[in-house]
């Protein structure tokens, strides 16, 4: 610091005294206030701020179990949707399975109608290329043998003519009989894939009838959803509010100490592998972890049952923290938001908000898509903007 020209070292010394006296009088002043105020006094202020702390903490526990019972509430119903969901997209399925049946029944029906009218103009034609013979024989008369052997030059002749007419009208009539045959069949067919094809679309309308059914179903189940995340929020604010209270009226009695500041793990193959001196139960929640690693994304995978085919975000996150051993029921992404204590862990900090979840343990983070259909749980060394989340930890992590 550079020194000051005389002046102003007056003008700063006369300052430092006016303000050292200023503080002098104002000491002397709470002395003199406490040295008036009765022990009585003193003792009621006391327990007043004792007594509402208490109630703050009474009301906070109060507030904390309605909010865990909404937490399993909407944990089964998250489970009750993941089932309702997926039975839906296997009706799905079958109403698209059982659709295109309908599509290939009703154009073999088609095409066997198209043979019909073919066959039934055939058989028109014969019937009048038949009528045409018989009428042209009526008109010139059906030769008799005499004719034939007169008017012939040999016997052969004779046999090849008659032999000739024979032909001639054998073929016109079983050209009519086949033909009929033909049409007969063909009608049968068309009537036999009729009845199938309506067999079909009776099937299809079941099974549309029962998709429709899941639907609402479906719909229901959100909505009492949506009642009880809209409940828990206004329970969560109540409690936000407590929560900041209790720090005013404790504030200074405690100071708060930073965590220190956890070991990074290593990512080898896709797995997970913890610090050599991780504590035990980072060390269970990353192996738990390294247990669902390419898993495939379902929508409530996780939820209900911690065991799963697939999972979704807190699906995810809830089966790590339950191996670590600090959660016993999972919770969807906002019941995340409330859970442990506020802030950034040394060793585990879940994210949380109203639509996403993830979980960063040992500086790695477990983390997916957040999409149906998306990618499923998975550990990557690259971390996310926490934009939007709230960061919670386990006590003592």
């Amino acid at each position: 610091m550079e020194s000051l020209p005389g002046a102003a070292v007056d003008n700063h010394s006369r300052r430092r005294a006016a303000a050292l006296l200023a503080l002098l009088l104002a000491a002397l002043c709470a002395l003199s206030a406490l040295g008036e105020r009765a022990p009585a006094q003193e003792e009621t202020e006391l327990q007043r701020k004792i007594d509402e702390l208490e109630n703050v903490q009474s009301q906070q526990g109060g507030l904390e179990s309605e909010i865990e019972r909404q937490n399993a509430e909407i944990n089964a119903l998250i489970a009750r949707e993941a089932a309702v969901r997926e039975r839906e997209a296997a009706v799905a399925e079958e109403l698209s399975a059982a659709q295109s049946r309908l599509d290939e029944a009703t154009a073999e029906v088609e095409r066997e109608r198209d043979n019909l009218a073919s066959m039934r103009a055939r058989l028109k034609r014969a019937k009048e290329l038949l009528r045409e013979t018989l009428v042209r024989i009526y008109k010139t008369g059906t030769p008799d043998a005499l004719s034939m052997i007169l008017e012939t030059a040999s016997w052969s002749d004779v046999l090849a003519q008659a032999e000739y007419l024979d032909r001639v009208q054998s073929y016109d009539a079983a050209v009519i009989a086949r033909v009929d045959a033909l049409a007969e069949e063909i009608a049968a067919t068309v009537a036999r894939l009729e009845a199938a094809r309506e067999e079909i679309e009776a099937d299809r309308d079941v099974i549309a009838e029962q998709r429709n059914e899941l639907a609402s179903a479906r719909g229901a189940l959100e909505g009492q959803h949506a009642d009880l995340v809209a409940a828990r929020a206004e329970r969560r604010s109540s409690l936000n509010e407590l929560q900041g209270r209790e720090r005013e009226l404790q504030k200074g009695i405690e100071p708060s100490a930073a965590p220190p500041g956890g070991a990074t793990a290593s990512l080898v193959d896709g797995q997970a592998i913890p610090p050599a001196n991780a504590p035990l139960a980072v060390k269970s929640a990353i192996e738990a972890g390294n247990r669902i690693v390419g898993r495939p994304y379902v929508w409530g995978g996780g939820h209900g049952s911690f065991e799963s085919s697939g999972y979704d975000c807190s699906g995810s996150v809830s089966y790590a923290l339950h191996g670590g051993g600090w959660l016993s029921t999972p919770l969807d992404s906002t019941g995340l938001t409330t859970w442990g204590s506020p802030g950034a862990g040394s060793w585990v900090t879940v994210y949380g908000s109203s639509g996403h979840a993830y979980v960063v343990i040992a500086g790695l983070r477990l983390d997916t898509s957040g999409t149906v259909g998306g990618s499923g749980p998975s550990w990557s060394t690259e971390m996310r903007s926490s934009a939007g989340f709230v960061a919670r930890h386990p006590d003592g992590y």
